[in-house]
């Protein structure tokens, strides 16, 4: 799928630098930023429903152990 993605000229300057830096194409590091974004924002979704699925049922004895 193609897309276009508009960058302040900071922000593509700072892409320039990173990809000539890591001899990469800006297209390359772009790509990788978004698939770690999406990566860790799916970890920490998935670690909130945990807690607050989990965290009620033992909520009495972290209580008990805070006091």
């Amino acid at each position: 799928m193609a897309m276009t993605l508009r960058l302040s000229d900071n922000e593509a300057d700072a892409l320039r630098l990173r990809a000539e830096r890591e001899a990469r194409s800006m297209q390359d590091v772009a790509r990788q930023a978004v698939r770690e974004y999406i990566e860790n924002h799916s970890r920490t979704e998935l670690l909130d429903r945990v807690l607050d699925e989990e965290l009620p049922r033992y909520a009495e004895a972290l209580e008990r152990l805070g006091q």
